[in-house]
């Protein structure tokens, strides 16, 4: 929870409970997924995502995400109207929850994005080391926004080398 700002009042103490009220929807989990697996940091690349959200819901569940104190905000220095989005520490440490999520799905449905299933597979840990090391090189250059252009897929090298970007196949998660 950010400083100053009051814990939400939840139906009960299960911690559970509080996970899914703070993540409880598709699009807050679609959103640190772009975050987290593709760098996004700014508004236009969440609203341009595969899954097309709309304005309203994207600007509500950025504004929930960082009232649970996941993310941060900063102006952009290149336009003060513009905001850059960051994870914060609560925010990285969803990673092994997300990735158990993607390995779930992908053993019980018909999933795209084979390539990033097995490379979580093949070793987790090494994957969840790829997300924290860029998160980390993020956190010390705030202001670096990658860019990326619709349509356009962000590589499984990319989890280690975030401006590798490649042709889109499908979706990322």
């Amino acid at each position: 929870m950010p400083a100053g700002k009051s814990a939400p009042k939840r139906r009960s103490g299960c911690p559970l409970n509080a996970s899914v009220e703070m993540l409880g929807d598709r699009w807050s989990l679609l959103i640190l997924r772009d975050m987290m697996l593709r760098g996004f940091r700014s508004y236009k690349e969440f609203l341009e995502s595969y899954e097309g959200i709309a304005t309203n819901i994207l600007a509500d569940r950025l504004r929930r995400l960082e009232t649970y104190g996941i993310i941060t905000t900063q102006p952009d220095p290149s336009d003060g109207r513009k905001l850059i989005y960051s994870l914060t520490t609560k925010g990285i440490d969803l990673a092994p929850v997300l990735t158990e999520m993607v390995l779930w799905a992908a053993r019980h449905e018909e999933t795209e994005n084979q390539a990033l299933v097995r490379q979580m597979q093949r070793d987790k840990e090494q994957f969840l080391a790829a997300i924290r090391k860029r998160w980390v090189e993020r956190t010390r250059s705030p202001h670096v926004v990658y860019k990326r252009h619709k349509g356009q897929n962000v590589s499984l090298r990319s989890a280690v080398r975030p401006k590798a970007v490649t042709p889109p196949t499908g979706s990322a998660g």
